[in-house]
């Protein structure tokens, strides 16, 4: 744990940049006077260890360069060749993949995946019998996010693919767009029983080397092999704190890659240029153009007017910003927050990678900052507005807290001895959770590899309490009793966008 102190943000600000690596400047240089000493203030403010960001235009590398450190207790400074965890943003590596396959004929969009694969099946049988491909890319699923079900888990990929179906939805298919990452995860399944080959080894071969992204890879077990990689680190009780490397090789179609600016920005000109790079089409127009194309439409911003209606492409979302036509996504798993987008009119692309995860909106701020920069336009105040709508989360945090605790009967016990609620309980899509009694009137909960605390708040309900931030689940348990008087399940809310799950004592 790091302590908050006033030499370490100077010693940030004071290394502004680890390394720059600049091919041709700006258009206009002037465009980006301040931008460093605006950088690292930034950081400052959110309490970002370490930043990179690489800028290309017109097929030509503008900006390549580190701020902070990538590792905090060494002051080893952050560069341009820094590997980082990238988040969602491996979403589009894994839909490339099945690009090339559709390039193929091994793969047809819009053919049902029970096509390729004949075990698919979901809750929905509708959704079972109808899904494609392209239905698996776009987040129009029906089910809401159910990340509790494998985050930090531990099954294998192919055991998270036949628990799909023990996972309800709270949508009708295609009705509304739902982020979905376990819809990526079987993608990048599916690619892989089409191609008879592993995903990793795919993304290497097919992707990573045509491209010379040669520090990337797709697992935090090979990151520290790079050498120059960042730790991650996260911003809990006014401390910084390093946190170990969160292993989601299970899910790894939808998020296990780590990258550097530097091989990013090959990725996001590959992508600028329709499918080619170096004069080698690895991918037809055709389907880049798909890719970059509206799905599902996923809103508008009512609060800022340069961004324009939203949709999601495949693998990608595609809006506006200034009125330019934006692709982009964002990426964020334990100890680092990633924004990637380009501009293919303007033939401008971003990358922006942190090495810090929670609160952290810098990776978008420092994007939007530099579009305004090299599209010339007047500058809009990012930061200003993030504090802004810091605020407001802050205020509806608090109101819902003093909402919730109102609910509460006070002078209420439980309707049977602690000991009965002890035992261990099962769900088909969740495993397996085991209830212990704690002390006086409090429990354990215990959903490998996660452990909370209950604490007792009325009748049959404990409140699950996790003082550390560790634990990835908030809420109120509910244990119910059958009509012989035995308590049969618990009801715990793991999935926030939908009902209880409902595990039954086995």
């Amino acid at each position: 744990m790091i302590r908050r102190q006033n030499a370490v943000v100077s010693a940030l600000i004071g290394l502004s940049i680890a390394t720059v690596a600049t091919a041709q400047r700006p258009r206009s240089f002037a465009d980006l006077r301040g931008f460093d000493e605006w950088v690292t203030t930034t950081m400052a403010e959110w309490h970002i260890p370490g930043l990179a960001i690489g800028v290309i235009r017109d097929g030509q590398v503008v900006v390549a360069k580190g701020y902070g450190f990538r590792d905090v207790e060494g002051r080893e400074p952050v560069t341009s060749r820094t590997v980082m965890g990238i988040g969602s943003n491996s979403k589009s590596f894994t839909v490339v993949l099945m690009g090339m396959l559709a390039d193929e004929k091994k793969l047809d969009w819009d053919a049902p995946v029970r096509t390729y694969l004949s075990d698919f099946r979901l809750w929905d049988d509708f959704a079972t019998r109808e899904m494609t491909p392209k239905d698996l890319v776009s987040h129009r699923s029906g089910l809401p996010r159910h990340d509790n079900a494998w985050y930090g888990r531990p099954f294998s990929r192919e055991e998270l693919y036949q628990r799909l179906r023990y996972l309800e939805p709270n949508a009708s298919f295609r009705s509304r767009y739902q982020y979905q990452n376990l819809m990526f995860m079987t993608a990048g399944y599916l690619v892989e029983k089409i191609s008879g080959r592993g995903w990793d080894e795919l993304i290497r071969d097919r992707i990573f080397m045509p491209l010379g992204m040669l520090r990337s890879n797709t697992s935090v077990r090979e990151t520290p092999g790079a050498g120059d990689f960042a730790f991650p680190y996260t911003w809990r009780n006014d401390s910084l704190i390093r946190l170990p490397f969160r292993n989601i090789d299970a899910v790894g179609p939808a998020g296990s890659i780590n990258s550097s600016v530097d091989d990013m920005l090959n990725y996001i000109q590959f992508r600028i240029d329709q499918g080619q790079f170096g004069g080698k089409r690895l991918l037809s127009e055709a389907n880049e153009r798909l890719m970059q194309s509206p799905q599902m439409v996923t809103g508008a911003s009512v609060d800022h007017p340069e961004l324009g209606h939203a949709a999601y492409g495949l693998g990608v979302g595609v809006s506006t910003y200034r009125g330019a036509k934006l692709v982009s996504h964002g990426g964020g798993i334990d100890g680092y927050i990633s924004a990637m987008s380009w501009m293919p009119d303007e033939r401008i692309g971003i990358v922006v990678l942190t090495n810090l995860s929670g609160n952290n909106p810098v990776p978008t701020i420092v994007m939007r900052t530099m579009y305004d920069r090299l599209l010339g336009v007047p500058a809009v105040d990012w930061v200003a507005r993030q504090r802004a709508a810091d605020a407001r989360a802050r205020e509806r945090q608090e109101r819902t807290r003093q909402e919730r605790l109102a609910d509460r009967r006070p002078g209420t016990q439980p309707s049977h001895g602690i000991a009965d609620y002890a035992g261990t309980y099962e769900h088909p899509g969740y495993g397996t959770l085991v209830i212990a009694p704690s002390s006086g009137l409090d429990l354990t909960a215990t959903l490998a590899p996660h452990q909370a605390r209950l604490t007792h708040f009325h009748y049959d309900v404990w409140e699950i309490q996790d003082p550390g931030g560790v634990v990835p689940f908030s809420g109120r348990v509910r244990f119910v009793t059958n009509a012989k008087g035995v308590v049969e399940r618990v009801l715990v809310p793991l999935e926030p966008a939908g009902a209880d799950i409902a595990f039954v004592r086995k």
